[in-house]
């Protein structure tokens, strides 16, 4: 994995597999953190976790939808990312990883998960490419049925799943509604002018069945 910087541009690639991201297109990243933010407003102290820093735009949505006294968990499994972020990326999202309210583990999401049952309000996961993953072939134990019950124990009775991928995946709504979330899916633009590609995002809730 490297970044690479063309003018005030920014891209981090994958040897052999091309480009990851793009500072020129992050639209859909946010609107990853804005839609688990909306759906949790008005709880207290919430604790979102983001599975995957890349280069900090789904943080400073979270920060800025988010209450001041939610608590935000990061965790990126490559230190060389969280590096980045502090000395080279950081302006580009406005420093997020300064915030108070912020915490950044340089660990395996799903660890964070396992560890933390019931302890998230909200998790929203941009892993690699999504379901569809091609950085690292054990990422589809986080998208496989193992991975999704892990995130569905994670959460709070009500809390929200949000997934970023860069592609549709029919068989992927299907198997978070078999753990049990109730599912949503969108697409969105990935740039905020409403131009080029679109990506897609899944938004799933743990039903209060004690509600």
């Amino acid at each position: 994995m490297r970044l690479y910087q063309r003018g005030s541009e920014w891209s981090i690639r994958v040897d052999k597999q091309g480009e990851l991201m793009n500072s020129r297109a992050h639209n859909s990243e946010e609107v990853l953190a804005v839609l688990a933010c909306k759906l949790i407003a008005g709880r207290k102290a919430p604790h979102l976790l983001i599975g995957g820093l890349g280069m900090g735009f789904t943080l400073r949505a979270a920060l800025d939808n988010a209450s001041q006294d939610a608590s935000i968990t990061v965790s990126e499994l490559v230190p060389a990312v969280v590096r980045w972020n502090r000395e080279h990326l950081g302006e580009l999202a406005g420093f997020p990883l300064n915030d108070p309210r912020v915490k950044v583990l340089e660990q395996d999401v799903g660890k964070v998960m396992l560890e933390h049952e019931e302890g998230f309000d909200a998790i929203m996961l941009d892993v690699d490419n999504g379901p569809d993953a091609f950085t690292r072939e054990d990422n589809d134990s986080l998208y496989g049925y193992p991975g999704l019950t892990n995130a569905y124990d994670a959460l709070k009775p009500g809390g929200i799943l949000t997934v970023w991928s860069a592609a549709p995946d029919r068989s992927f709504a299907q198997r978070l509604m078999k753990v049990g979330f109730e599912v949503e899916e969108k697409r969105v633009h990935a740039v905020a002018n409403q131009s080029g590609g679109k990506h897609t995002i899944w938004v799933g809730t743990r039903p209060c069945f004690n509600s």
